[in-house]
Parts: structure tokens; sequence; C-alpha cells
């Protein structure tokens, strides 16, 4: 077997959940686990949160109905709602909570015939200018919906699109667009992302909706995971296979982009951009070898990747190495990268088998 895994602790990610229920004392939370729970597979997250989370939310009716067939009672958010008016059938069978984003969408669910009734969310666009309705539209789609027989809770629920870039002005202006509705009566509201949930609490409405710190990574540039008590769920470990010296002015990988600069010891490691490592890490960027760092040499492969180590004279064909995880920061690697957590998270690709402890 080719030796790449991804270790998923579910440990770590019942842990961050609480640590969202904590910063959001007395809310119920929606945990994210859309793209099949940020890369760390959607069935053993659901399995692993099934006595912990209030509910989960996901982006599509395909990931709804994987997580009704693990929880039939739970309630499950699609947050995009439904894309065809014949998904909201399905959507009522599932017993689903349906976003309505758009006019298109309001005027399906309206027309349908639904074997019960759905718990909906009107989505306000409160400012991020991507989904929803204005603050006007929501207050019309209220009284329309409000009493209508395919509706049975009318709820809120918005986006931020700054809560994790701290005093930005965007943030405090969708809370105000928010807060303009205070008089309608909707059942239940929600708003906090991730962000929000961490540093702003006059967002945490009756509902907040953990996603990236689910899986231990910051939703923040200047603030840590470790420093908000997040606990990583992923650790992304392959093995040195090859170790070769390289001599002064030889160059290691494609197109030549790095050469040595002194006798160097370069290793290869069984990991590359086709398992979801980005091909665009730059040279310099961090592994882990017997507990200590050494830099990529080289463009990143299909199917492998370099590493100098000059430094660790000790490192033998066979050794582990962590490419992300708990010795090493995913957010860490992604500023390298110039990306952040997410992209990298949910990029690690299915031929990467993933382990569960």
């Amino acid at each position: 077997m080719r030796p790449l895994v991804a270790t998923v602790d579910l440990a770590a990610i019942r842990h961050n959940y609480a640590l969202a229920k904590r910063c959001a004392s007395g809310r119920r939370a929606f945990a994210v686990v859309k793209a099949n729970a940020y890369g760390h597979g959607i069935r053993e997250v659901v399995t692993a949160l099934r006595e912990e989370a209030d509910g989960f939310a996901v982006a599509c009716l395909e990931e709804a109905a994987e997580v009704r067939a693990l929880h039939g009672t739970a309630r499950i958010l699609l947050l995009e709602g439904c894309f065809e008016p014949a998904e909201y059938l399905i959507a009522a069978q599932l017993g689903l909570d349906v976003a309505i984003q758009g006019a298109e969408q309001a005027e399906a669910l309206l027309a349908a015939t639904l074997s019960r009734p759905l718990n909906v969310w009107l989505k306000l666009d409160s400012g991020m200018h991507r989904l929803g309705f204005g603050a006007r539209e929501v207050r019309d789609w209220h009284a329309r919906l409000q009493g209508a027989a395919q509706v049975a809770e009318l709820n809120l629920i918005s986006h931020f699109a700054c809560a994790d870039e701290s005093g930005h002005p965007l943030t405090a202006q969708q809370l105000e667009t928010y807060r303009s509705l205070a008089d309608l009566s909707f059942a239940q509201r929600t708003l906090a992302n991730s962000a929000a949930i961490l540093s702003l609490p006059q967002a945490h409405m009756d509902w907040v909706r953990p996603g990236i710190m689910l899986y231990g990574a910051t939703p923040f540039l200047d603030r840590s995971a470790g420093a908000l008590g997040l606990q990583p769920a992923m650790t992304l470990t392959a093995q040195l296979i090859a170790v070769r010296e390289v001599p002064v002015g030889e160059s290691v990988g494609y197109g030549a982009t790095w050469r040595a600069s002194r006798p160097a010891r370069i290793g290869t490691v069984s990991c590359g951009y086709a398992d979801g490592y980005p091909r665009h890490a730059p040279a310099g960027t961090p592994v882990v070898v017997r507990g200590q760092r050494a830099p990529l040499a080289g463009r990143v492969s299909m199917d492998m990747l370099a590493v100098d180590l000059t430094d660790l004279p000790e490192a033998r064909v066979g050794d582990p190495v962590e490419l992300w995880g708990a010795q090493l920061p995913i957010d860490e690697i992604a500023q390298a990268c110039g990306t952040i957590g997410y992209e990298l998270l949910t990029k690690v690709t299915q031929r990467v088998p993933r382990r569960y402890r």
C-alpha cells in the first residue's frame, strides 16, 4: 500500500463542536458537514457528532440524503436551497430545513404539493451580495410565506462576508441590516459562522453554524487555531521513499527551479498534487520528519515531493513525514501557499485513505 494516509481525530471534532457551543452559550448549532465534512468524511463525522449535534448543514440534496441515512431525526439545513422544483418533494420526504435564497425558489415552493410542510429559512442578503433577498424583499416574502401550506417554521438566515477580519466595517453594516428585521416574527434566526462564533457574541442568534472551526483550523489570518483552543482534526502523513546525495549546483524536480547551494541530502516523499497537496507550494514550505522541520525542495510533482534533509542527517527511507496536522498547523501551510486551510482540507483526494481514531 502506498504510504500516505489522512488520520482524522474524531475526538478533536467533538471537542471543537463543544467549544462552539460554549462560545455561543444557550444557542443551538448546525455542524456544517458540506464538501464531505471539509474532506474529513461526512459519514464518520456525522456519526461522531450524532449525540452532540443539534443539527447538520449541507450544500446540496445529495449531501442531505447521506446525512439523513445516518441520522433519522436530526435537523438538516440545506444551505443553498433546492435547485429544481422537484427537489422540494424530496426535501419534504427527507424532512429537511430548506433555505430560500431567491424569488424563483420561493415561487417554486409555493407551487409545490408536499407530503409535509418544510422548515424554511429566508436568506437575507445583508451585504455579501452572493445569495439572498434584500431587506425589503424579505419583508414581502415573509408576508407571503407566513402561514403558507408548504411552510412549517419560517426562519431567517444570513452570512457574513468579513467576520474573519477584525473590525471590518462591512460586518457592522451586516449586523445592522440583520437587526433591521427584528420586528418580523421569525421562529428561529441564524447568522454566525465560525469567525462570528469565536469573535462576535452579538451575532449569536438562536442557531450558530460552526464550519471550519469544527475541523481544527482557524478562520482568522491573525489568530492561530491553538490560541483559539481548537484541536486539529486531520493529520496528513506520508513517508520518505528515497534519499539521495545531490552535489552543489545540481537541480531537483521539474523545471530545475531548485539548485543545491551546498552538498545536499534530498528526500522523496510519497505525496503530490494528485493527493491534494498544493502544486504551488513554494520551496521552503515545511514538513516534519522525526519531529524536526525540513523544507520543500523544488516543485511538487503529481505523486511525490522533495524535501531538503541536509540538516537532518539521521533521516532514513521509511521515516514518516507529516505534511500538516498535530505537529504542523494546516493554516501555516495554507499561508505559505497563499491560500486558506479550507481549500487544503477539501482538496485531499479520494485516493488518500482516511483512518479514524
